[in-house]
C-alpha cells in the first residue's frame, strides 16, 4: 500500500485525488489490493432484491406522478447495512456492487416509463415478451456501447468530469465504512435534507417548499426556486461554473424565448388553437403553457444538434476503444470480451426484437438500424452528462423526444402512419431510451467502482444481471397495470406525463401536426452556441429544465463559492471543502432515501391528502426554508477545523 493509500485511510476521508489533481491512470483507489472480490452469494441475493424493489417502486411512481429518486445512494445506505448483516467480510466492495445492483434496477424502470406506457395510450397493447426483449436488448446494448468509451469518461476525464453522484455515493460508501469527520457531516447532511424533505410536498406535504412568481400580462415569464436539499447538495458538488451555464440555459428560456412567444401569443385572434390542445385558444396560454407546448421542443431541437455534435467529436475515441477491445480480446482480455458479447447480444436481441414487433422485414431492419445507431449517440452523451450532473437530472426525456423525432420522420417518408406502425415506432424508443437510461446509471456505478477500487468487469456482472430482473419487473408491474393505464379523464389512477408527451409526439409528427419551427429554431440555436464554442448541452439541459432545478442548484455552488473564498489558507480551504462535499453528500442522501419512501408512501396511500393552508402554503414558507436550509449547510462547514495530522 503507498503511503498516500495509507494516509488517505488513516485520516477516514477518500484519496486527495479522487477528485482530481491528478491523471486518472496514476490515481491511487480507496482500496489497493486489486485481489479483493465484493461478490459472493449473499451479496448477488441482497442486490437482486433491492434491485427489484427500486425497479417496481420507480416504475409505479414514475407512472402515478412522474417522479422518481436515483437509488445509487439509498443502495449504498440500505446495502451497507445487509453486507454488515450477511456478507461482512465483503465490506465496502460488496455494499458498492450493491449500490450498483440498485442502480440498475431503477435505471430500467426510469426509462421504460418514458415511451412503453405510449403503446397503451394509442389505443394498442403489447405483450411481455415484446416489453422484455426491447428491454434487455436496450439494457445489453446501453451497457456495451459505454464500455467502448469506459477510459475515456471514467480515467482519462477523471477531475474534470466530476460525475457528483458517484463522488457522493463514495463519500456514503467510504463513511459507513471508516467514521470519523466524513460520516459526522454526511449524518448532518442527512438530518438536514431528511427533515426537509418529510415536512415538505415530497413526502407530508405540510409546507410549501417551491417559491413562484409569475408575470402573466405583456411580458410573460415564471421564476420558481424548489428548496430541495438534494439538488443544492449536488450545486455544492458540481460547482460554481456548471451551475451557472446550465441556469443561463433557464434564464434563456424562462426570460426570452418564454416571453417572446407570449407576446405575440397576446397577438392571436380568437379561435385559434394550441397545436396540441384543441381545447385551449393560442390567445390564452399561460407562461406553463407556452412552456410546455413551444418552449420545451425548442430546448430538445438544442440537445438533438448538441448530442449530434458530442457523437461526432467522439468518433475518434469510439475508433480508438474499439482498436483497444478487439486487441485485448486477441490477448485473451476477460473484460473486453465480456464487453463486446455485451455489446453484440444488445444488437442480436434489438434485430430480434425488430422483426417479431414489425410488420414487415423492411421495418425492422430500418427500425434496428436506427435504434442502434441513436442509442450509440445518445448513450456516449448519457455517459458524459452523468460526469456533469449525475443520472438524478440527465435529461432522458430531451434525448428521448430527439430520438423519436428522427425515427418518426423516417417511418413517415417511408409511409408507416397508422396506428400498428406507431406501436412499432413506440417499441423502437422503448429500446432506445432504456439504453440511454441504462448508460448513465452503468457510468455512474463504474466511476464509484473507480474511486472504491473495486472491480470493473465485475460491477459490469452485477449491473447487468440486476437490470435484466429489473426489466422483468418493470415489464410485469406495467402489464399487472395496463386497465389502470388506460383510464383518462380528470384525475386517472396513472398521470403518465412523458408517456403522454412520448405518444403526443409520435402522433403528432404522423399525422404532421408538430410545432416544428420550434425544433428547427432549437437546432439553430445549438449551431450559434457551437460557433461561440460554449458548452451546447449544458446550455441546452437548463433551457430544457425548469428554472425551479436549475436555481437551487446555483444557490448550493454559491455557498461552495462562499466557503472557499471563506478560508483563510489553502489547507483550510481543502478541509472545508473536503467537509462540504461530504455533507452535501449527505443532503443527497437525505433526500434520496426520504424522497423515495416519500413517493412510495403517496402512491400506495399510507401519507397523503394533506394541504398547507395559510402562511405554510405561500412564497414566505418556501424563503423561509431556503434561508434554513442554507443556515443549516453553512455553519457545519464553516466551524471546520484543520486538524494537526491533516
Amino acid at each position: 500500500m503507498s503511503n498516500k493509500d495509507s494516509a488517505a485511510i488513516n485520516n477516514k476521508k477518500l484519496p486527495k485525488g479522487a477528485y482530481g489533481g491528478v491523471s486518472g491512470k496514476d490515481y491511487v483507489p480507496y482500496i489497493t489490493d486489486k485481489s479483493k472480490t465484493g461478490g459472493n452469494a449473499a451479496v448477488l441475493i441482497i442486490g437482486l432484491v433491492l434491485a427489484s424493489v427500486f425497479a417496481a417502486s420507480t416504475a409505479y411512481s414514475g407512472m402515478k406522478a412522474g417522479l422518481t429518486v436515483a437509488a445509487g445512494i439509498p443502495g449504498a445506505i440500505i446495502g451497507s447495512a445487509f453486507v454488515a448483516a450477511f456478507a461482512k467480510q465483503k465490506g465496502i466492495l460488496g455494499k458498492n456492487l450493491i449500490q450498483g445492483m440498485s442502480s440498475g434496477g431503477e435505471s430500467v424502470a426510469s426509462g421504460l416509463i418514458f415511451v412503453l406506457p405510449s403503446v397503451i395510450l394509442i389505443g394498442s397493447d403489447f405483450t411481455f415478451l415484446e416489453g422484455l426483449l426491447v428491454g434487455v436488448g436496450g439494457v445489453l446494448f446501453g451497457i456495451g456501447a459505454a464500455s467502448l468509451v469506459y477510459n475515456y469518461l471514467i480515467v482519462e476525464e477523471h477531475g474534470k468530469l466530476v460525475y457528483p453522484e458517484s463522488m457522493a455515493i463514495s463519500e456514503t460508501l467510504v463513511a459507513s465504512d471508516t467514521g470519523g469527520d466524513s460520516i459526522k457531516y454526511m449524518g448532518i447532511g442527512f438530518g438536514i435534507g431528511g427533515i426537509i424533505t418529510v415536512i415538505t410536498s415530497s413526502f407530508l406535504n405540510l409546507t410549501n417548499n417551491v417559491m413562484s412568481f409569475i408575470g402573466s400580462k405583456g411580458y410573460k415569464w415564471k421564476f420558481d426556486m424548489e428548496v430541495n436539499p438534494l439538488l443544492l447538495g449536488i450545486g455544492f458538488i458540481v460547482g460554481l461554473e456548471v451551475a451557472l451555464t446550465m441556469f443561463a440555459g433557464s434564464i434563456l428560456s424562462s426570460f426570452g424565448i418564454a416571453p417572446l412567444i407570449g407576446y405575440f401569443t397576446d397577438m392571436a385572434k380568437d379561435g385559434v388553437m394550441v397545436w396540441n390542445n384543441p381545447s385551449m385558444q393560442i390567445n390564452e396560454m399561460t407562461v406553463q403553457a407556452i412552456s410546455s407546448s413551444y418552449v420545451k421542443y425548442i430546448g430538445a431541437g438544442m440537445m438533438l444538434f448538441g448530442g449530434i455534435i458530442g457523437a461526432i467529436k467522439l468518433i475518434p475515441t469510439i475508433i480508438a476503444s474499439v482498436k483497444e477491445t478487439t486487441k485485448a480480446k486477441g490477448t485473451g482480455g476477460e473484460g473486453s470480451s465480456m464487453q463486446m458479447m455485451i455489446l453484440l447480444g444488445g444488437a442480436i436481441i434489438g434485430f430480434i426484437a425488430a422483426f417479431i414487433i414489425s410488420g414487415n422485414i423492411t421495418m425492422a431492419i430500418v427500425g434496428a438500424v436506427l435504434s442502434l445507431l441513436l442509442s450509440l449517440l445518445f448513450v456516449i452523451v448519457a455517459g458524459r452528462l452523468t460526469g456533469t450532473i449525475g443520472t438524478s437530472n440527465l435529461p432522458v426525456s430531451g434525448m428521448t423526444i430527439a430520438s423519436l423525432v428522427i425515427v418518426t420522420l423516417v417511418f413517415v417518408i417511408m409511409g408507416w402512419k397508422d396506428q400498428a406502425h406507431n406501436k412499432s415506432l413506440l417499441l423502437f424508443g422503448s429500446f432506445i431510451v432504456v439504453a440511454i437510461a441504462i448508460a448513465g446509471g452503468y457510468c455512474q456505478s463504474q466511476k464509484v467502482t473507480y474511486i472504491i477500487g473495486g472491480n470493473k468487469n465485475e460491477m459490469q456482472r452485477y449491473f447487468t444481471l440486476a437490470s435484466i430482473v429489473g426489466v422483468v419487473v418493470v415489464v410485469g408491474t406495467m402489464l399487472v397495470l395496463s386497465e389502470q393505464l388506460k383510464i383518462t379523464g380528470d384525475n386517472p389512477p396513472f398521470a403518465l406525463p412523458q408517456a403522454n408527451l412520448m405518444s403526443t409526439l409520435t402522433s403528432g409528427i404522423m399525422s404532421g401536426d408538430l410545432p416544428w419551427v420550434m425544433i428547427l429554431v432549437g437546432i439553430f440555436m445549438g449551431l450559434v452556441l457551437y460557433f461561440l464554442n460554449l458548452p451546447i448541452m449544458t446550455v441546452a439541459i437548463g433551457f430544457y429544465l425548469p428554472i425551479a432545478t436549475t436555481s437551487i442548484i446555483l444557490v448550493g455552488a454559491l455557498i461552495r463559492v462562499l466557503v472557499e473564498r471563506s478560508a483563510k489558507s489553502d489547507k483550510e480551504k481543502e478541509v472545508k471543502v473536503a467537509n462540504g462535499i461530504s455533507l452535501s453528500s449527505g443532503l443527497v442522501a437525505g433526500g434520496s432515501i426520504l424522497g423515495l419512501i416519500g413517493i412510495i408512501c403517496q402512491v400506495t396511500g399510507v401519507v397523503g391528502g394533506n394541504t398547507p393552508s395559510g402562511f405554510a402554503a405561500g412564497n414566505g414558507m418556501a424563503v423561509v426554508l431556503l434561508v434554513a436550509l442554507v443556515i443549516l449547510t453553512i455553519i457545519p462547514i464553516m466551524n471546520s477545523k484543520v486538524k494537526e495530522n491533516d
